[in-house]
C-alpha cells in the first residue's frame, strides 16, 4: 500500500479476537497479547513512513495497545511527536479503537522537576505527552519508576489527580518493588482509581518480579501484568549467537552494551537456540511464547524496526 494515501485499516483486524486479547487483570480492558512500543524506532532519528508502516501493520492485525513515555526517542519526546504525527494522518477516525499508554518518572528537562515521582513532575508531564501526541487523553498513565525520595502518597494522589482530570482513564506503575506495589494497589484502591497494570521485566533470562513476588501480587489481586523486553532487547532473537553484527544496537553502543554477552551467555543463548529447534520454534518464538505462558500475564511489549520483524513476534499470539 502507498502510505501516503489515505489508510483504511485491514476490515480482517478483529477476526481472531478471541485469540488475539487478554482480561487485564478483573478491569474492563481487554489488552493484545503483542503490543506495540514505542521505545525504540519511533523517534526524530527514525524514518517517519517506516514508523507508520510498522503501526499500520500492528493495528491491521489487531494490536491496539501502543506503549509510549514521555522520554522515548531520541531525542526525548519525539516518540510522543510521532504518535501525534501518526494521529493526525492515519488514526484518529479510530482513537476510541486504541489503547495509548504512556509515563513519567525518568530524566526529561533538566533541573530539579523533571525526573522522578513529585507530583510537579507528572503534572506537567501528562500535559506535555498530550500535547506532542495530539490527545485529550490517554487511556494509560503510568509512573515509570519507583522513587525513593518522594513520598508514595505524593505519586500516587497524583496519579489520582490525572484520572479525575479527564487526562488518563487508568493508571499503571513500572518497576516498582513489592513492598511499595502494596503500598501502591491499596492507596489507589482506596481512593476510586484502581491500579490496572504493572509493567515489569520478564524474560527467560531476567525472572525479577517472578523470584521477587510482584508477577504473584498481581494476580492476586487483580492487576494485569504487562512484560517488556521479553526479548532482551534481541538478545532472545538469531541476532548475537554468532557474536556481535556489525549492524546490531549492541555494536553501536546505547542501551544494550558489549559487556553483557559474556561467553556464558552466549552459549546459554546457543542452548535455548537448540531448544527452540527442537519445538519448531525460532529462538524469539519461543521466548515470546514463553513469557506468555506464564499465570498472570496479560500482554508483552514488542519493538519492531520493520513490519517483518513485527510479523514475527504476532506468530506467538497465534
Amino acid at each position: 500500500m502507498d502510505l501516503k494515501t489515505h489508510y483504511i485499516p485491514a476490515p480482517t483486524r478483529y477476526d481472531h479476537a478471541d485469540t488475539i486479547y487478554r482480561r487485564c487483570g478483573r478491569s474492563g480492558v481487554l489488552l493484545p497479547k503483542i503490543s506495540l512500543g514505542f521505545w525504540k524506532n519511533f523517534g526524530g532519528v527514525d524514518a517517519y513512513e517506516r514508523s507508520r508502516a510498522i503501526t499500520h501493520y500492528a493495528f491491521d492485525h489487531g494490536i491496539t495497545h501502543f506503549d509510549l513515555a514521555n522520554n522515548y526517542g531520541p531525542p526525548y519526546g519525539t516518540a510522543e511527536e510521532t504518535m501525534g504525527r501518526l494521529m493526525d494522518d492515519d488514526f484518529r477516525p479510530y482513537r476510541d479503537e486504541l489503547f495509548i499508554a504512556t509515563k513519567a518518572g525518568y530524566d526529561m528537562w533538566p533541573g530539579p522537576y523533571g525526573n522522578w515521582g513529585s507530583r510537579k513532575y507528572l503534572m506537567a508531564s501528562i500535559d506535555q505527552s498530550l500535547k506532542r501526541m495530539h490527545l485529550d487523553y490517554v487511556d494509560l498513565f503510568y509512573s515509570h519508576r519507583y522513587d525513593p525520595a518522594t513520598p508514595l502518597e505524593e505519586t500516587l494522589q497524583a496519579l489520582v489527580d490525572i484520572v479525575r482530570q479527564g487526562k488518563a482513564l487508568y493508571v499503571g506503575i513500572s518497576r516498582w518493588p513489592l513492598e511499595a506495589l502494596k503500598v501502591a494497589e491499596r492507596y489507589l484502591r482506596e481512593h476510586d482509581v484502581p491500579l490496572l497494570i504493572y509493567q515489569g521485566r520478564i524474560n527467560l533470562l531476567d525472572r525479577a518480579p517472578i523470584e521477587e513476588g510482584q508477577l504473584q501480587f498481581c494476580r492476586d489481586h487483580g492487576i494485569g501484568f504487562i512484560s517488556f523486553s521479553p526479548l532482551a532487547q534481541g538478545l532472545l532473537t538469531d541476532r548475537y549467537l554468532h557474536g556481535i553484527p556489525e549492524d546490531s544496537r549492541m555494536a553501536h553502543g546505547g542501551s544494550l552494551k558489549r559487556e553483557v554477552l559474556t561467553p556464558e551467555l552466549l552459549v546459554r543463548l546457543q542452548e535455548l537456540n537448540k531448544e527452540a529447534a527442537g519445538r519448531g520454534e525460532t529462538l524469539a518464538e519461543m521466548a515470546l511464547s514463553w513469557v506468555l505462558e506464564q499465570e498472570g500475564i496479560t500482554s508483552v511489549i514488542v519493538g519492531a524496526s520493520n513490519t517483518q520483524q513485527l510479523d514475527s513476534d504476532l506468530k506467538a499470539m497465534r
